[in-house]
């Protein structure tokens, strides 16, 4: 795969973190939209490791990006922005986190009930066997259950879904597993919080009111340690917003405002 993938014209000051971990490929229609206006970056993290992924994400930026650049970050891509955000001050001017993953353990207490409780009962069931398998250190391919998992999760993740292709461009469970139990032990010591003290730049966060992530779990920490930033609840919208029949638009003009 190219890496970054790039779109619209140099100078390229905009760059949009996909999610997963594990998973790239799925912020390119908002690397598409944004293009008409801005020249945008579209990094794919490889590596196997949280430290590593930030150390990638920066030399990324650094060799191809408008320095400072402002970054998106959406899911956990929204956190390995604030994370990169805080190591780097340098190369970022501004942060913006979309329908990002809580800040602190206690938030996310609730999030797997609230998807369950969205899905059908033959859903349900699969996420719970699929569950199983991926945390069965002898099963075989997981690329291709986690593929399935995350089909089944976005139908519980959005409120009025437009009709979409898939863009994701791979599943690498063993990226997923790795980075994201490095992220869960990061955050749920505090640590990923006391970063935001080093964060320098403005922070906005946007989200769904349908998120499962709950929109306090983002705002009332953020709030505590970051000196810029600000909060925007979008009503009638899920985890992807730029999916939502009925925030899509509001979603655009929300973050090309942000942009400017």
């Amino acid at each position: 795969m190219k890496n970054p993938r790039k779109y619209g014209k140099s100078p390229f000051s905009i760059a949009v973190i996909h999610g997963g971990p594990g998973a790239p490929g799925e912020m390119a229609p908002v690397a598409r939209e944004l293009s008409t206006l801005f020249g945008v970056l579209e990094p794919l993290q490889t590596a196997a490791s949280l430290e590593r992924q930030v150390e990638e994400l920066y030399d990324i930026l650094q060799k191809n990006g408008y320095m400072p650049v402002t970054l998106i970050g959406w899911s956990w891509g929204a956190m390995l922005g604030f994370i990169t955000a805080a190591r780097h001050p340098s190369v970022v001017k501004r942060l913006i986190l979309v329908g990002s993953a809580v800040f602190e353990k206690k938030y996310a207490a609730d999030i797997t009930k609230t998807r369950l409780s969205r899905l059908s009962g033959k859903d349900k069931n699969e996420v719970r066997e699929l569950s199983g398998i991926l945390n069965n250190p002898s099963s075989g391919n997981k690329d291709t259950l986690m593929l399935r998992l995350g089909k089944l999760l976005s139908g519980a993740d959005s409120y009025d879904p437009i009709l979409h292709k898939d863009e994701i461009l791979e599943c690498r469970y063993h990226i997923f597993r790795s980075v994201w139990e490095d992220a869960q032990m990061l955050r749920d010591s505090g640590k990923l919080l006391e970063l935001g003290k080093q964060i320098k730049c403005p922070v906005t966060a946007i989200h769904g009111d349908y998120d499962p992530h709950p929109a306090a779990g983002i705002r009332k920490p953020l709030e505590r340690v970051l000196e810029d930033f600000k909060f925007i609840l979008i009503e009638k919208c899920g985890h992807y917003p730029w999916f939502e029949k009925s925030a899509r638009d509001r979603f655009y003009r929300i973050l090309k405002k942000e942009l400017r």
